[in-house]
């Protein structure tokens, strides 16, 4: 899709990749942005319309529908993360937490939006999504489980929607330098190049964005003998890629 003249909702817009988001597509030259998050008066960015949203409160996203109906392309950017492993006392309740927002939450507001997406000519959704959608090595377990289900809410959306013609996009990276990943000792991407990708991809018309190269790396081993979601720890990971010559 063409992002010039298109009217975005972006949530989690106040920082990280949803600020990143929005900057950008009012640079493309987007008619109106809508920038969404919990407090809207955490969103400092101007010539946004701010729009309070909590991805979790389905009465937020029944009114942001009715006032937003002009959406040609909405970005389900908001997302939680704890580092808990399954086996932790709190795993039930973090992993709950992480649903809702991780995956419940693009649900809700893509069953939302997508009458009004339809309506305008079919647009397009870009679901935030990460290399914990593939492999799971205990650190961010709970976390790792709700990408993985946001994944393939991603794929199955893509099919439903595509009847419309709308476009879905599934954004995958590793580390990005946000709060998010605060304290992480890793390589991390600019948000700024993970949204250079994801809306070049999207003007594009591509499915899928691989922000890096480990996230790169590891989609192509997917499917080789060991699959690399065998892997439990980062140690064995980086052994199965050694002993391919990646």
């Amino acid at each position: 899709m063409d992002i010039k003249n298109a009217v975005a909702l972006v949530t989690g817009a106040n920082r990280g990749l949803g600020l990143a988001f929005a900057q950008a597509l009012l640079e493309r030259g987007a008619r109106k942005v809508y920038a969404a998050a919990r407090n809207p008066r955490s969103i400092s960015l101007a010539g946004v319309e701010t729009l309070q949203l909590d991805v979790t409160n389905q009465a937020e996203i029944d009114a942001a529908a009715a006032a937003c109906g002009d959406v040609t392309l909405l970005i389900n950017n908001a997302g939680i993360a704890s580092v808990t492993k399954f086996l932790a006392e709190d795993s039930v309740d973090r992993a709950r937490a992480e649903l809702e927002t991780n995956y419940f939450g693009p649900l809700r507001l893509s069953r939302a939006f997508a009458p009004a997406l339809a309506r305008n000519g079919g647009g397009a959704l870009i679901n935030v999504l990460s290399i914990a959608s593939w492999i799971n090595m205990g650190g961010l377990s709970t976390y790792a489980a709700s990408k993985a289900a946001a994944w393939s809410l991603t794929n199955g959306l893509r099919a439903e929607l595509h009847a419309q013609g709308t476009q879905v996009l599934a954004l995958h990276m590793g580390y990005v330098d946000t709060d998010l990943a605060r304290g992480v000792e890793a390589p991390k991407s600019t948000p700024d190049e993970i949204v250079r990708q994801a809306l070049d991809a999207l003007e594009a018309g591509q499915d899928e964005v691989l922000g890096d190269p480990f996230t790169q790396l590891v989609k192509q081993h997917l499917s080789a003998e060991p699959g690399v979601y065998l892997a439990s720890n980062d140690a064995s990971l980086q052994a199965v890629f050694a002993s391919r010559g990646a």
